[in-house]
């Protein structure tokens, strides 16, 4: 039970029978468990007046000092309070998932001429979206096929607006060039429709359709217009055709199911949109333990707390009897929550077990790979324990043009790109890769350089967060020899700081596998030989962050690259250089356009744009 110091006798009593959320709050304010109730008196009274439901509940309720709660007008508004409070506080003993943002969706614009095109983010009224998806590979091949059948247009509103001539994918007829006009509006708007109707699931609608005008070109002696129409129902039905798992109707249904396998738990949630099978995504709980039920109600919440599900969803495991689980479809009606029924629903659903299995062996497989690499480099450099946090720093630029530095962070055996930093290096000898390094580890580490706690106990206790989000790392990895280590070795003096330093050097022919680990203490480098573990998770990082510094460089040297070009044409100052890249969607666009294309550009005179094609030419 709880604590001494909190009644939760006295307190159930105050409580209200209306809809609400309610925070379990432990001894030092913080969160424990967040969760909401369509009665608040009767949800909370059940977790102090029986036996736990769990041993993760009954070790939670020993720890309550006291409950805070939320009433709502609706049980509706209970399950979003709920859900922000969840992902903003993120407590101790709520299952938690990645967030569910980064689903696909196929977004058509409402412009004259719509645009369709691949879309991660926040949906908004811009626009119509269609999805989520399960993965990229669905959406982008969804697109494709709107391109081969319909011809609607992909390029940016920039390009379009711009055009004078149809581009390449109007030449391999996969746009019919509404921005030349080729297409009238009217059929455009009509392609639009039908594909519209497409992305609904009304495939078998749209491909009656498209029989029905091909049958009317062809009375009407128009053959080339029917031979079109022929190939886009042949398309159409070869991407029906060719789906695994095919319902006999257009219906959207979502399979969600869990499973748990040696210790880990994994929910798979696969998606059937029109009868079409878009595939499945894995996730596994990033925080908190719980029974198959519980994971997958928390996996519900959270993911259709945004995401409008349809109407009927297929469960392995249907939730505890006493569960306030709730499911609202767009409409505002709760989603019908069922086992499969069906021999097609069952193979839907088998499907998705045979997948989270798969996804569970790999995974493991891939952490016991990742802990065999940690020990063998915990062994290699005789470090006095294993490191959870590997920081690994690279310098890139181009004959001293545009240098940047990278931070990757390597995280308890994965890369932790949330956390990978890059810096524009300034002020120093352009080719100074000492200068370029001592910046960076400066402007790194320098907030960590007063009162630097670092905590290296069980692998469940938190590295102490210093200002900046900064964390201190187990290890250091320098990309370089040892010119570049010895100017780590350094500012860690300067900084006060103690933690292990290796240089990464290329081998000799500089060959991936013979590259040397170049340690501080003077010691012979070691070369491990191309099959060593240890060489491989230094390799790994230490690529990652030569890849993302060479991409931040490019990019930085290519936009100086293109302002200077621009700023190299007298008249056009900032603004100016702003309205075209903007218009034209970037140099190499502004430079494919002609002099009437450029004096259309709100503030570019006849003469100012002659100018400009002169000197870009």
């Amino acid at each position: 039970m709880s604590e001494p110091g909190f009644d939760a006798r006295s307190f159930l009593a105050t409580l209200t029978n209306s809809p609400g959320v309610y925070r379990m709050i432990g001894a030092d304010d913080s969160v424990l468990y967040v969760g909401k109730a369509k009665n608040l008196k009767r949800r909370v009274s059940s977790y102090f007046q029986r036996t736990p439901s769990s041993p993760r509940i009954g070790l939670m309720v020993q720890q309550v000092v006291r409950v805070e709660t939320t009433a709502t007008r609706s049980e509706a508004e209970a399950l979003i309070l709920e859900n922000t409070l969840i992902k903003r506080l993120r407590p101790k003993y709520n299952i938690l998932f990645r967030d569910d943002k980064s689903y696909p969706y196929i977004r058509l614009s409402h412009d004259a001429s719509p645009r369709i095109h691949f879309y991660r983010g926040t949906v908004a009224q811009d626009a119509q979206y269609f999805g989520p998806f399960p993965n990229s590979w669905a959406v982008r091949e969804t697109i494709q096929l709107l391109q081969r059948v319909f011809q609607l247009r992909t390029c940016e509103d920039s390009v379009f607006a711009n055009r004078s001539r149809p581009c390449l994918l109007h030449q391999i007829k996969r746009c019919s060039a509404p921005c030349v006009n080729i297409i009238t509006p009217d059929a455009y708007a009509e392609d639009v429709r039908k594909a519209t109707l497409f992305l609904k699931g009304r495939q078998n609608e749209v491909v009656d359709q498209l029989t029905h005008d091909m049958s009317a070109a062809s009375d009407q002696l128009q053959f080339e217009r029917a031979a079109v129409l022929r190939d886009q129902i042949r398309s159409l039905q070869a991407v029906l055709h060719k789906q695994f798992v095919d319902s006999a109707r257009d219906e959207d249904v979502d399979i969600v199911v869990v499973i748990h396998h040696e210790g880990l738990m994994c929910v798979n949630h696969a998606m059937v949109r029109g009868g079409r099978h878009l595939g499945d995504h894995a996730h596994f709980p990033r925080q908190g333990e719980g029974s198959a039920s519980e994971v997958l109600e928390a996996f519900l919440q959270q993911h259709f707390a945004e995401q409008a599900p349809p109407a009927r969803l297929i469960l392995n495991v249907l939730p505890d009897e006493d569960s306030e689980l709730v499911v609202l479809a767009e409409s505002g009606k709760p989603a019908a929550l069922c086992l499969p029924r069906v021999e097609r629903e069952r193979a839907w659903a088998m499907m998705a077990e045979n997948n989270a299995l798969l996804a569970i062996q790999a995974r493991l497989g891939i952490g016991k790979r990742g802990q065999q690499r940690v020990s063998a480099l915990t062994e290699a450099l005789s470090l006095a324990e294993s490191p959870r946090r590997i920081e690994c720093f690279d310098i890139s630029h181009t004959m001293g043009e545009a240098t940047v530095a990278s931070c990757v962070v390597w995280l308890d055996g994965e890369m932790k790109r949330s956390e990978y930093r890059r810096f524009n290096i300034t002020d120093i000898t352009p080719g100074d890769d000492y200068a370029a390094m001592r910046q960076a580890l400066l402007r790194r580490y320098g907030k960590l350089s007063d009162g630097v706690e670092t905590t290296h106990e069980s692998s469940d206790q938190v590295e102490t967060t210093q200002q900046h989000d900064a964390r201190v790392p187990n290890l250091i990895l320098i990309d370089g020899g040892k010119g570049q280590l010895g100017m780590a070795q350094a500012v860690m003096q300067e900084l006060s700081l103690d933690i292990p330093l290796v240089g990464v050097a290329k081998g000799e022919q500089r060959k991936a596998g013979l590259e040397q680990l170049i340690l501080t203490g003077g010691e012979q480098a070691l070369v491990l030989g191309p099959e060593h573990p240890a060489l491989h998770l230094a390799q790994e990082i230490r690529d990652e962050a030569h890849r993302f510094a060479i991409t931040g460089h490019r990019a930085r040297r290519n936009k100086k690259r293109v302002e200077s070009s621009l700023e190299d044409i007298p008249g056009v100052g900032p603004t100016r250089r702003k309205r075209l890249l903007t218009q034209f969607g970037g140099l190499q666009q502004l430079k494919a356009a002609t002099v009437e294309d450029i004096a259309r550009v709100d503030g570019i005179s006849q003469s100012l744009a002659e100018t400009i094609w002169r000197q870009l030419h």
